[in-house]
């Protein structure tokens, strides 16, 4: 049986101790096993005792993912074509940063001029917050966006 299993169990069994909760033990048709405390999950159960002692499993180690290949394999890139591609992300970041400070004026032009009108059906200031709140979103994630490819173009070589 799988540790991993297992440590449901022990946590119930180290809280059962604790809150005096009653854990059943169930084991399905294919022999899995779980664990519950919830009498209605419990049929055609076992219920352990609550003197049981605890014993911790260490994790097992973790497994590389299937299809993983050792680094070894990976294809090496000669430096010139690394230092273009490089240059070439530096390029695109930097013209997506652009485009983004071109958004945040026009979303801060935006929120001027809506800050600058008050309609006739504003007369409580909440609704004039409600309304404007859209536009200030808008300047928010222009400025969040400007903010994290600036750090991006910063760590780059």
């Amino acid at each position: 049986m799988s540790p991993l299993r297992l440590l449901p169990l022990f946590l119930l069994a180290g809280a059962s101790a604790l809150a005096h909760a009653e854990v059943y033990k169930c084991v399905d048709t294919d022999g899995r096993v779980t664990y519950t405390n919830d009498r209605s999950l419990a049929r055609n159960c076992v219920r352990l005792q609550a003197d049981q002692a605890v014993s911790s499993v260490p994790a097992p180690a973790p497994r590389p993912a299937a299809g993983a290949a050792p680094a070894a394999a990976f294809p090496r890139v000669n430096p010139a074509d690394q230092r273009a591609r490089d240059d070439t992300r530096r390029q695109v970041l930097e013209n997506e940063l652009s485009t983004e400070e071109s958004a945040l004026a026009a979303a801060e032009k935006a929120l001027a001029e809506q800050e600058a009108v008050r309609f006739g059906d504003e007369r409580n200031y909440q609704k004039v917050l409600d309304r404007l709140q859209p536009f200030k979103d808008k300047v928010e994630l222009h400025k969040r966006n400007i903010e994290a490819l600036r750090r991006e173009i910063s760590g780059l070589r």
